[in-house]
């Protein structure tokens, strides 16, 4: 795999797709949440869901590390799941995630073609 500075990561309580990627180029890598969870399973009298995605997290944490800039999207909360982990426990990381933004079930093509717009807008906010 090349290296790209750009990665953009497209997250559910299933998997993760992750593009590191450039203006020509992508390489692809499927993270799989291998464990059965209970999506429905609540903290005790406040209603939230419990996060417990934290080995799937950890492989999506790895697989992102080296990227300069990241871009999360989803379309759940799953997304901002990622975004507080990656504050707590990887905060290097979570210093080069520029965006968490929603987006439903986007093909590899559309999910690219998005970060690519959202990069080069961004790149053109630095100094």
């Amino acid at each position: 795999m090349a290296h790209h500075f750009h990665a953009v990561v497209w997250i559910d309580h299933k998997q993760a797709r992750i593009f590191h990627f450039n203006v020509d180029e992508a390489d692809r890598t499927v993270v799989r949440d291998h464990i059965v969870r209970d999506l429905h399973s609540r903290v005790k009298g406040t209603g939230h869901r419990i996060e417990d995605n934290k080995p799937f997290f950890e492989d999506v944490a790895r697989a992102i590390a080296d990227a300069g800039a990241i871009l999360i999207v989803g379309p759940a909360q799953e997304k901002d799941f990622l975004a507080k982990f990656l504050a707590e426990k990887h905060p290097a990381i979570r210093a080069h995630v520029e965006g968490v933004e929603s987006a439903d079930h986007p093909t590899d093509g559309e999910l690219l073609d998005h970060a690519r717009r959202f990069v080069k807008a961004a790149d053109r906010m630095r100094p």
